[in-house]
C-alpha cells in the first residue's frame, strides 16, 4: 500500500513510530546515518515512499507529501535524554527487523515499542555502579597495578559514579559532572598518597579518566562526519570536547591541590609490557570491556564475546606498538580489526555491531596519555609544551580508534551478500539497524 493510499491516521501513526525508533537509537549513541536509514526502511516497508527525514543531535523531523497540491504531514521529536541502554537498543533493532519481515504490523510494533520504552533498565542501579568499579579495576590491572591499587580504583570509580548520579538527578549539565568526576579522582588519590606514600595512585587516576572518557560519543561523532552529517557531527564533537575539557579541569585542579599541600603524585609511565605481562594485559582488558558492556545494560549473551574481542584487540594493539613505536597507528589498526570482526560476532549473538564495538575499544582509550599530559602541565616551565603534545596525542588516538572501527565496518559489511543497495547508499557502514530491506509488494 503506497503512501498516497494510506489514510491520515495511518500516516500519522507510521511517522510517529519511525520518529520514536529514531529517537531511541540516537539517544543510545547510534550515528545519524544509521538512524536515518532505519527510519527510511520502516517508512518504505509500511507504505510511505520517499519521506523527508532530518536528523540532528537534539531533534528529529519527518514529513510526507502525497501529492504536490496536498499539504505535507510533518512531525517532530526532541531528544531530551541521552541514557545509553544497549538492551533497549538491541530490542528496538530486533523490532525493526520483525517489522521488515512482516512478523509484526504497525499497531503491534507500536505496542512493542511502548513496552520497550516503559520497561526500565535490566539491571538495578547499584549493579551498574559495581560494573563501573569493576571496569576501572580492569583498567588498573591492565596497566600493571597491584591488588591494593586495583581495589582503590574500584572504590574511586563507584564513588565517582554516585556523585555524578546525584548531580544528574539535580539536572546539572554534563560538563560539571565531568569536572566533579575528575576532581573526585584526583582528590581521593591525593588523600591516599598522603596516608600511604608508597601507593602508586597515578594508576588509579588513569583508570578513572578512562571511565569518564568511556561515555563520550567519539564514535558517533566520527561516523557522522564520515557519512556526511556534518551538523550532527559538529554537535557531537563539541559535546565530546566539553566533556573532555571537564575531565581535564577536574583532574588538573586536583593535581594542583596535591602540589600545594606537598603530596607527590607520580607521573605514571609503565612503558611497554613484555611477554610476561601479556596475560595480565589481556585479562585486564577483558574485564574492562565486559564491565563497560554490563554498565551500559548490554544483553548478557554479549558479555563473553565482548571480553574475548577486547582482550584480542589489546594484544594486537600491544604487538603493533612494539613494532611501530606509534600509539596512533597501533590504536587505528586494532580498531580496524575490531570493525572487521564486530559484524560477524554481533550476528552470532544477535545484537547490533555497536554493542560489540564500543565496549571493546574502551580499554584502548587514551586515559594514560591524558593523565601524563596533565601531570606535565601541572609542573609548568619547560614541561608545558610536552604536556600539550601529550594532550594532542590523546586526541589523535581517540580519532584513530573511531575512524579505524568505521573503516573496518566499511570493509566487512560489503563482504556480506545481503547488503541492500538502498541501505548501502543511505548509510554506508551500519552499526545499528537492518542491512537489507525485505520489501513486500502489496496489492
Amino acid at each position: 500500500m503506497r503512501g498516497e493510499n494510506l489514510d491520515t491516521r495511518t500516516l500519522n501513526l507510521t511517522l510517529d513510530l519511525c520518529l520514536r525508533v529514531g529517537e531511541l537509537l540516537l539517544a543510545s549513541g547510534a550515528g545519524a546515518a544509521d538512524v536515518t536509514a532505519t527510519m527510511q526502511s520502516l517508512a518504505r516497508h509500511l507504505g510511505i515512499r520517499h519521506p523527508e527525514i532530518d536528523v540532528t543531535f537534539t531533534s528529529l523531523s519527518m514529513s510526507y507529501q502525497g501529492e504536490p497540491e496536498e499539504p505535507p504531514i510533518v512531525q517532530l521529536r526532541q531528544v531530551k535524554q541521552r541514557d545509553i541502554d544497549y538492551d533497549d537498543l538491541t530490542r528496538v533493532d530486533h523490532l525493526v527487523s520483525a517489522v521488515l519481515t512482516d512478523e509484526v504490523d504497525l499497531l503491534g510494533a507500536r505496542m512493542r515499542l511502548a513496552g520497550i520504552v516503559s520497561s526500565g533498565h535490566g539491571l538495578p542501579r547499584w549493579a551498574v555502579t559495581g560494573a563501573w568499579g569493576l571496569m576501572c579495576a580492569g583498567v588498573t590491572l591492565q596497566l600493571g597495578g597491584t591488588l591494593l591499587v586495583v581495589g582503590l580504583a574500584l572504590v574511586a570509580a563507584a564513588l565517582i559514579d554516585r556523585v555524578q548520579l546525584a548531580m544528574s538527578r539535580r539536572r546539572l549539565p554534563g560538563f560539571y559532572q565531568q569536572v566533579a568526576g575528575g576532581l573526585v579522582a584526583a582528590l581521593l588519590a591525593t588523600a591516599i598518597a598522603a596516608v600511604v606514600p608508597d601507593t602508586d595512585v597515578s594508576l588509579m587516576v588513569t583508570a578513572n579518566i578512562i571511565m569518564l572518557l568511556a561515555g563520550i560519543g567519539f564514535m558517533g561523532a566520527i561516523q557522522d562526519a564520515l557519512t556526511g552529517f556534518y551538523v550532527t557531527a559538529g554537535a557531537r564533537i563539541l559535546e565530546a570536547l566539553l566533556a573532555t575539557a571537564g575531565i581535564i579541569a577536574g583532574v588538573s585542579g586536583g593535581l594542583t591541590l596535591a602540589g600545594l599541600v606537598g603530596v607527590d603524585i607520580a607521573r605514571v609511565d609503565p612503558g611497554r609490557a613484555g611477554w610476561e605481562g601479556i596475560g595480565t594485559l589481556a585479562l585486564g582488558s577483558a574485564i574492562c570491556a565486559a564491565a563497560f558492556a554490563a554498565a551500559t545494560y548490554a544483553p548478557r549473551r554479549a558479555l563473553l564475546p565482548v571480553a574475548v574481542v577486547g582482550s584480542l584487540a589489546i594484544l594486537l594493539y600491544s604487538g603493533v606498538r612494539e613494532v611501530s613505536d606509534s600509539r596512533v597507528w597501533a590504536a587505528g589498526i586494532a580498531a580496524f580489526a575490531i570493525g572487521l570482526v564486530a559484524y560477524g560476532v554481533a550476528g552470532r549473538v544477535r545484537v547490533p555491531p555497536l554493542v560489540i564495538v564500543v565496549p571493546t575499544i574502551v580499554p584502548m582509550l587514551p586515559g594514560l596519555t591524558i593523565y601524563r599530559g596533565l601531570s606535565l602541565l601541572a609542573e609548568g616551565g619547560t614541561s608545558t609544551s610536552l604536556g600539550l603534545l601529550a594532550i594532542m596525542q590523546a586526541a589523535s588516538v581517540a580519532v584513530a580508534l573511531a575512524s579505524g572501527v568505521i573503516l573496518g565496518e566499511y570493509v566487512a559489511q560489503p563482504l556480506k551478500r545481503e547488503v541492500g543497495r538502498l541501505e548501502n547508499r543511505l548509510a554506508g557502514p551500519r552499526l545499528v539497524g537492518p542491512l537489507r530491506i525485505r520489501a513486500i509488494r502489496r496489492r
